[in-house]
Order: structure tokens, then C-alpha cells, then sequence
């Protein structure tokens, strides 16, 4: 087929020419089937030769068939023309792309493309993908003017054939490649962050950060030269811009959602400064200069790089930071070889297949037998030891070959659950150190699998209930001294300030003497009651006052019938009832807060003190801890073996308060 030809597809009338490529030709079509246009992409005969450039075109479609977005450009069919070409159709955005438009100055519709822009590269990174190539004319538009990111022809997934995204060699735009892509490093999801950083800037301005009049020298501009002044009507974005081109990525900002929320801080912060604003026009020496705004690494810039290279790279390089995303404080303290980034080294990479070197029985991507191995390890309960043969080390094996096979991403949220269970346990029985790695190693997963936070979030509230069942029980016991270590070492935790405060209260109000025999013995060990022992019912409203100020959460108490919602001791009696639905645990942290509280001490009573006490109209009152890790309980001065874990809806609290 000749270059003037036009592709014969089934299903397809083609139209006419709307864009070339150095591997494709774009169409614009009409689908038969439905009537509707799209842009068909087909590749071009002599790409069809050269190996690399047909598998990236392979690589762009799967690319972009797993990137399923509102602002990303999607694929409708793959498939191969008549001569046998590769192609595929995507929608027709006839709207034109952002290089054609000028929005200087109008900081509104600026923030709206910036922030479709980062919610399309967020949902793209937390998939595994880097764009690499986030240009003005890569940002289309629908009929909605809604704008599309578009182009994911250089894109680079995680577990990539390093021969298809070049790594050594610099690929994209030279107008907004940040430095260390020009310098033909391994990137990552920051190296797009550093080209909406350059996005921004164009559209606000009307211009260009850094020009120049080859693809060489506007490259080593981005290397060497320092980040330009925004005009004074924009210097409120001026913190947001340095921060996007910082040239060390570990400055930038470390996602696009990051980026996003300083966004929103931006607009919120300029307030009536944030409308359309008077920006003076290029002038003709800062004016974008097309042919290098636009090119791309050609093969003759390589050798002029190299040479380049040898005249700034002391001076550019000094002091340069790893392009790694940085690992968290937590983890890079912890011990075990993986948290110092000692875990299984990269698989090696077969030189004439790019694929990493498996076990017999691994499929093609390489990555069976690290998933088989982490699968294995999950069972046996070898989580973070021993040394490389732990399913930690299998899994980031997995992920360097290819962090978006779906059982790479199975296994990342196994793995993370059985973190969190970890965390919870060594909590509870007191080994704050390894409780601490393996928070630390959730949060450093959450951030690799680009979460929002969500998850941390939720797996600190986990760990909060925890510490304070751990709290509980030393209180009971009264071991001061041990509360104060838990506090002390839980610190890491990174609790909310009043819920610190609220802790902290609790072992305050502790009185220094050792605990009496009662608080831990058996029911026949019980003291003998007291001649006129003051104890009190606690009704519902002292306990939610309690609840007020240390923000406890809920015993769990059943529900109320068989389809009813849970129970709790809210949805139990008035203000002024006995309070019910609570646990042993909750009885000892109110005894305590309320002592420190009242400046008096207050206990749970013991058993004979109950039965001289025991009329009301709720059956049970908790009382004594049944064995020493108050696993059980007793109620009414009887041996209830009641869970101390939970409430009942008969079962409420009465104290004794001393002097």
C-alpha cells in the first residue's frame, strides 16, 4: 500500500487525514454500525518493519484500554486493516487540542483543565502508568468542551520491555520534559507532575518557562537554568509553580493528588484574586519557538547530549538526588532488610526478550512464581521474616516486573490486610516494635499502590482501638509505669491531639499504688464488702459525657432483633437509664477518667459490695475481671464468665468511689 493510500477496514469509511506521526496516520471515519465518527489510529508500513515502534503502538492500545476515565481519550476497537496494519478507533474530539487556545490570565479556566489533567494522571499512576509526554497539544477536547488526556503512545507501565520505553534514551516533548527524562534516566509519576508544571505555566502566561530554538538546548534550559518569575497579577501561583519544576523530583510534589489539594489551598488562599486578570502578550524574544517547542529527541540530539553532558554534568549533577520515590521515615528505620530497601533485587532482564527470568511454570510476564511464592508465604504466616522468603519481598519482586497484573494488585491488598492485622495484634500484646514496622510497611504499600490515604486512615483507627483495649488493661492492673512506656512508644501512631490528650488524661488519673488484689483475683478471692460503701449507677448521660471528651468508640452488643441495626449503649433507655451495651474495658477507662476528672478515686466494686447493693431494675452490673488479662468478667458479684470484649444489654456500670 502506498503512503497516499487510504487503509481499508471493515466496518469503517474513512474520511480524511486529521494528523500524521512518526508511526501513524490519524483518520477521521464514520463507523458503519452505528453512524457515528471516530479517529482511527493506523499504523504506517515502515513502522510495521521496525519492531520497537510496532510494539509501542501495541503497547499504547493495552495502555490505554486499562484506563477507563472521564478525562482520558478511551478506545473503542483494535484490530488490523485489509494490508494487515495495526490500528485502533478512539472518539472524535472535534473541539481542537490546548495549544490552539488562549487562556492567559483566565486563572478559572486554567484550574479546570489542570484539574482534569491531574485526576486523569492520578487514576493513571495508581494504575501503574506514566504518561511521559503531558503536552498542550496532548489535552483534546469533546463536543462538552470537556478536555481528554490523550497520546499514551511513550506512556511507560511498571514491568514494561525496557526496549519499548528507553530508558538511557530521552522520549516526549524537550518543551516539557522535566530533567531527569532529558538526561535519559528512569522516571516516574513525578516526571508528569513537572509537565502540568509546565502546562500551568503556559496557559497562564501564553508562554513557554524556558525557550530556545533547538530540542539540545531546551533541554539542558530545563537541566540548568533557574525557574522564571510569574508577572505580579500572578504571583500567588508562584509557590505552586516552583514546586511543580522543582529540577530534583523528591521536591516536587509527590502525587497528583497532592498537586490537586494544593490547587484547591491556591484558589482558596487568592480569593477574589483567583478571577481573570490582564497578562502582558509574549513578545518576540520569549515567544514559544515552534520547532522545539514541539520536537521531540531526535537520534542526531543524542550525540550532541552526550558531548553536552561532559561540559555541565558536574555542575548539574552535583548533589542530585535518587529519581526513586523516597521510602517513608517509619520504614526506613524499621530493621528488616525491606524497609532499607534490601528486599529481593529486580528480576534480570532477558536481553533479547526484555522479560525477567521466572521459575519453570511462571507465565510470560515473569511474575508466576514471585505470586506463587507470595501466595505460599501468606498461608505459612511468613509475612516479613525470614530474610527473602517472606511475602513482603515476593510482592515487591512481583511489582517491579509488573505492579497492574491483577494479581499483583490481589495480592498488594492481601498483603496490606494481613499488615494491618499484624499491626492490630502486636498492639494488643504489647510488641510496639513490631507493631510499628508493620504500620510503617502498610503506609509505605498504600503509597507504592498510590492511595488516597483512606486506608491509613481507617487501619490508625484500628490501631487506636487497640492501644486502647492495651491501655485498658494495664490501667486495670494499675501499671503506671508500663501505661506511660505504651504512650510513649505509640507516638508513631501520629494520633489526633485531643484523643492524645484524652490518653494521657487517663494514666494521669492513675493512682501510683499498686492495684489491690481484688482488681485481677477470682470471685472467691473477692474482699469482704465495705460497712457502707458508696457506690453509684452510672446512667447514660454521665457515660456519654465521657464518651464526649475521649471520643471512645462503641462496644460491640449485638443487634436489636434479627434484622435490627446494631446496638449500642445510645440506642439504649434515656438520659437518665443505666447505661448498657458497654464492655469491662469501657467500665475501667470511664473509672479512670473519672478520677482524674473528680480528683477522687474510683473503682469497680468488688463482689460482696454488689450484693449489698443489689437493687435496680438492670439485672447485671459489671464488677470484677475473672482472670489477669480480664479476658472475662463477672457480673452482679456472680461467675458470669462474660466477654470483656463486648457489651451485653443487661449488663451496665456501678463504681465505688473512695475517701
Amino acid at each position: 500500500m502506498s503512503s497516499i493510500e487510504q487503509p481499508q477496514i471493515d466496518g469503517y469509511r474513512i474520511l480524511r487525514v486529521v494528523g500524521h506521526g512518526g508511526m501513524s496516520t490519524v483518520y477521521l471515519a464514520e463507523q458503519a454500525s452505528l453512524g457515528r465518527k471516530v479517529a482511527l489510529k493506523v499504523m504506517l508500513p515502515e513502522a510495521l518493519a521496525d519492531e520497537v515502534s510496532r510494539a509501542r503502538f501495541e503497547n499504547e492500545a493495552r495502555t490505554i484500554a486499562r484506563l477507563q476515565h472521564p478525562h482520558i481519550v478511551g478506545i473503542h476497537e483494535v484490530g488490523r486493516t485489509a494490508d494487515g496494519l495495526p490500528f485502533y478507533s478512539m472518539p472524535y474530539l472535534p473541539r481542537g487540542h490546548l495549544a490552539q487556545r488562549n487562556l492567559r490570565g483566565d486563572q478559572q479556566k486554567v484550574a479546570a483543565i489542570l484539574r482534569a489533567m491531574l485526576a486523569a494522571l492520578d487514576f493513571a499512576h495508581v494504575r501503574g502508568v506514566v504518561h511521559r509526554d503531558v503536552k498542550a497539544e496532548n489535552v483534546l477536547f469533546d463536543e462538552n468542551e470537556r478536555p481528554m488526556l490523550a497520546d499514551f503512545g511513550i506512556a511507560l507501565r511498571r514491568g514494561n520491555n525496557p526496549r519499548l520505553t528507553s530508558t538511557g534514551l530521552a522520549v516526549g516533548s524537550t518543551a516539557y520534559m522535566p530533567p531527569e527524562q532529558a538526561r535519559g534516566r528512569e522516571v516516574d509519576r513525578r516526571a508528569d507532575i513537572y509537565s502540568i508544571g509546565v502546562l500551568a505555566w503556559e496557559m497562564l502566561t501564553g508562554r513557554l518557562p524556558f525557550n530556545a530554538g533547538d530540542a539540545l538546548s531546551m533541554a539542558l534550559k530545563h537541566v540548568q537554568d533557574p525557574i522564571p518569575r510569574l508577572p505580579p497579577v500572578l504571583r500567588h501561583w508562584q509557590g505552586f509553580i516552583d514546586k511543580s519544576l522543582s529540577k530534583q523530583p523528591a521536591d516536587r510534589y509527590a502525587s497528583a493528588q497532592e498537586m490537586l489539594d494544593a490547587l484547591d489551598e491556591l484558589e482558596r488562599r487568592a480569593g477574589r484574586n483567583f478571577g481573570p486578570v490582564e497578562v502582558p502578550a509574549p513578545t518576540d524574544d520569549d515567544a514559544p519557538v515552534q520547532p522545539a517547542r514541539r520536537a521531540g529527541w531526535k537520534p542526531w540530539a543524542l550525540a550532541l547530549a552526550a558531548v553536552a553532558a561532559l561540559a555541565f554534568g558536574a555542575h548539574a549533577l552535583r548533589g542530585s538526588r535518587t529519581d526513586t520515590l523516597p521510602a517513608s521515615e517509619d520504614v526506613a528505620r524499621a530493621q528488616a532488610p525491606a524497609a532499607r530497601g534490601e528486599a529481593l533485587p529486580a528480576p534480570a532482564a532477558d536481553p533479547q526478550t526484555g522479560l525477567s527470568e521466572a521459575a519453570p511454570g511462571a507465565d510470560a510476564s515473569g511474575i508466576g512464581a514471585y505470586l506463587a511464592n507470595a501466595e505460599q508465604q501468606l498461608r505459612e504466616g511468613h509475612l516479613l521474616a525470614p530474610a527473602n522468603g517472606n511475602a513482603w519481598d515476593s510482592l515487591d519482586a512481583a511489582w517491579r516486573v509488573d505492579a497492574t497484573h491483577p494479581q499483583t494488585q490481589m495480592l498488594t491488598a492481601r498483603v496490606f490486610d494481613a499488615l494491618a492485622d499484624l499491626g492490630e495484634r502486636s498492639l494488643g500484646d504489647g510488641d510496639l516494635d513490631a507493631a510499628r514496622t508493620a504500620f510503617a510497611r502498610a503506609r509505605e504499600l498504600d503509597a507504592r499502590r498510590g492511595g488516597d490515604g483512606s486506608a491509613i486512615a481507617l487501619l490508625r483507627k484500628r490501631l487506636d482501638g487497640a492501644l486502647g483495649k492495651r491501655l485498658d488493661m494495664l490501667v486495670a492492673r494499675q501499671d503506671r509505669a508500663g501505661a506511660e512506656a505504651l504512650l510513649a512508644g505509640t507516638r508513631w501512631l501520629g494520633l489526633e491531639a485531643p484523643r492524645s490528650a484524652a490518653l494521657q488524661a487517663r494514666v494521669a488519673g492513675m493512682a501510683k499504688a499498686k492495684a489491690t488484689a481484688t482488681t485481677s483475683a477470682p470471685a472467691s478471692a473477692a474482699p469482704v464488702a465495705k460497712a457502707g460503701a458508696d457506690v453509684r449507677t452510672v446512667s447514660r448521660g454521665d457515660y456519654a459525657r465521657f464518651v464526649a471528651e475521649t471520643s471512645r468508640a462503641s462496644a460491640e452488643c449485638g443487634r436489636n432483633g434479627l434484622f435490627g441495626g446494631k446496638r449500642d449503649w445510645k440506642t439504649a433507655g434515656n438520659e437518665g437509664s443505666p447505661v448498657v451495651c458497654v464492655s469491662a474495658a469501657d467500665a475501667q477507662a470511664y473509672a479512670a477518667w473519672l478520677s482524674s476528672r473528680d480528683k477522687r478515686r474510683y473503682r469497680l466494686p468488688s463482689a460482696g459490695e454488689l450484693r449489698a447493693q443489689a437493687t435496680s431494675p438492670v439485672s447485671g452490673w459489671l464488677t470484677l475481671c475473672a482472670d489477669a488479662g480480664c479476658r472475662k468478667r463477672m457480673a452482679s458479684g456472680k461467675a458470669r464468665a462474660l466477654e470483656a470484649g463486648r457489651g451485653y444489654a443487661d449488663v451496665g456500670i456501678r463504681l465505688v468511689r473512695e475517701g
